[in-house]
């Protein structure tokens, strides 16, 4: 969580920026981040502590980054030390397709190939609508709110109820979750408490697994098991792709809600304008997911081999950090970055990647988006900031994750629930406007 915040990196681009680069709040980020574009868009930064690694600001040399074969996902491609620590420290979250290279990327991302196509999530929009506005139906009439309080159980929710997990769960595994979300850690009791966690959630997923095998349905944990059964899948890697849902599932979605709300808030003519044309909604979402991305840096990757990147000489095992909030903010590609507009037209951000590794679950995410933001413009009349927009929380920790601690807002009153217009059904993973996964 916010505490202070920082200057911004020394002007000197041979110095390697350090770990507070991405673990506390630097003032004027965006600034920062254009800086760093400009003098040196490939940089060196210590971390992980100790370690060989790069950020990689630039647009252009990221879009490719993400398909360059000699950049590598695998494990088995990172440094000793960190393949050890992650193995044992968290081996639930060590035999999923986010760490694992072609061919055994292709392999495990079959897990869930089927769960998140146009035909699945358009079945999910009346449940998802209903969820909504069901957390909206128990907020206070009128008055000050946490809307995160929503942004998080909502997702968490929708969730849950894909993999029907048991709801009185969700406390639990929120908070494993946020654990295995920040690892690996580099202190001894991090470490000690992400081992313990780790070994919870892979039991309690085990035995979930394990119970489910007996009464097949329609939910994803079925799927997960029937496509085990029909090609060769360790439990222990449907585990690691379940944990990996879950968390990912959470947090991205709720970083969605909370850093578009606060945005639309901290543009109200851009909020009227959603206000008054639903529809918008598309654009919006692609808009939200640029401006303030959910996850401002990329997953794991490590240079395969030495290699050249904009000039700058990279170690075999280097750790190469895809920075993308500063790519979505890249002027050579986007008018205008720093504008925030909903009806931006040419939105091909990489929030949600690039190319093999797109994001599985970006078509559930974004469908969220589609009935979230138009039910909260609707029932919530009036609704803007309780507090002055330079006391907003952001977290940072670990993770590559960027969202709000806290959103306290404030409206006139809350309105019934109603008919709420059909946007993005069709194919919610097909927005015209973003890069396609392969």
């Amino acid at each position: 969580m916010t505490q202070e915040t920082t200057e911004g990196p020394t002007t000197d681009t041979t110095a390697p920026l350090p770990p507070e680069f991405f673990t506390h709040p630097i003032e004027d980020r965006n600034a920062v981040y254009a800086d760093i574009r400009q003098q040196c868009p490939v940089r060196a930064i210590n971390h992980p502590e100790g370690a060989e690694a790069y950020i990689v600001a630039d647009y252009e040399m990221a879009l490719a980054l993400f398909g360059d074969p000699r950049i590598s996902k695998s494990l088995e491609n990172s440094p000793k030390w960190f393949r050890d620590q992650l193995y044992g420290d968290s081996p639930v979250q060590s035999r999923n397709m986010l760490i694992a290279d072609a061919p055994e990327h292709s392999r495990l991302r079959r897990l869930v190939s089927k769960s998140f196509v146009p035909r699945r999530m358009g079945a999910l929009r009346p449940r998802i609508q209903e969820i909504a506005d069901g957390l909206i139906d128990q907020f206070p009439e009128s008055g000050e709110f946490d809307l995160m309080s929503f942004a998080r159980e909502l997702p968490v929710r929708v969730i849950f109820e894909y993999l029907l997990i048991d709801m009185n769960d969700r406390e639990e595994l929120f908070e494993w979750s946020k654990v295995l979300g920040g690892a690996p850690y580099t202190d001894e009791e991090g470490s000690r408490r992400l081992k313990e966690v780790s070994a919870k959630f892979e039991r309690y997923i085990l035995d979930l697994l394990e119970a489910r095998r007996d009464n097949l349905g329609e939910d994803l944990v079925s799927q997960l098991l029937i496509a085990a059964d029909e090609d060769v899948f360790t439990m222990e890697e449907i585990a690691s792709t379940m944990s990996l849902l879950i968390i990912a599932g959470q947090r991205t979605t709720t970083n969605l809600i909370g850093n578009g709300v606060h945005a639309l808030l901290t543009h109200p003519d851009q909020l009227e304008m959603l206000r008054n044309d639903p529809e918008l909604v598309i654009p919006a979402v692609e808009e939200f997911l640029r401006y303030e991305s959910p996850s401002y840096r990329g997953t794991l990757r490590v240079a395969k081999e030495k290699m050249d990147i904009g000039g700058v000489e990279v170690g075999k095992e280097a750790f190469v950090h895809l920075l993308i909030a500063a790519a979505n903010r890249d002027p050579k590609m986007f008018e205008d970055p720093d504008r925030f507009d909903i009806t931006r037209t040419s939105n091909k951000h990489l929030t949600f990647g690039h190319g093999a590794h797109y994001c599985p679950g970006a078509p559930l995410s974004r469908l969220e988006g589609y009935i979230v933001f138009p039910t909260l413009l609707r029932r919530l009349p009036g609704i803007t900031l309780a507090i002055p927009e330079e006391e907003t929380e952001w977290i940072y920790d670990n993770s590559v994750s960027r969202g709000l601690e806290s959103l306290p807002v404030k409206y006139d009153k809350v309105m019934p629930a109603g008919d709420v217009p059909t946007v993005g059904t069709e194919e919610t993973d097909s927005c015209p406007v973003t890069h396609r996964g392969a």
